[in-house]
């Protein structure tokens, strides 16, 4: 049985080393993956808008236009 611990405890290093690698990489992708979710949650947020100010416009008509017949 201590022959098993000392096998594990010699490896304890470097799995450490390993994992924390490892988390360190991830934090990176995450923090991509989380950037573009935002990125796209923003995107729908302002898709609404959007298309209700294209509606304004074509509901409004042309303002120039008016204004010229005008004079």
């Amino acid at each position: 049985m201590s022959e098993l611990n000392n096998k594990q405890t010699q490896f304890l290093p470097g799995r450490l080393l390993a994992t924390t690698a490892l988390a360190l990489s991830l934090t990176g992708c995450l923090g991509t993956v989380v950037g573009s979710a935002v990125d796209v949650t923003l995107e729908v947020a302002k898709v609404p808008f959007k298309v209700a100010g294209a509606v304004v416009d074509v509901a409004s008509g042309d303002d120039e236009k008016d204004d010229k017949d005008r004079d």
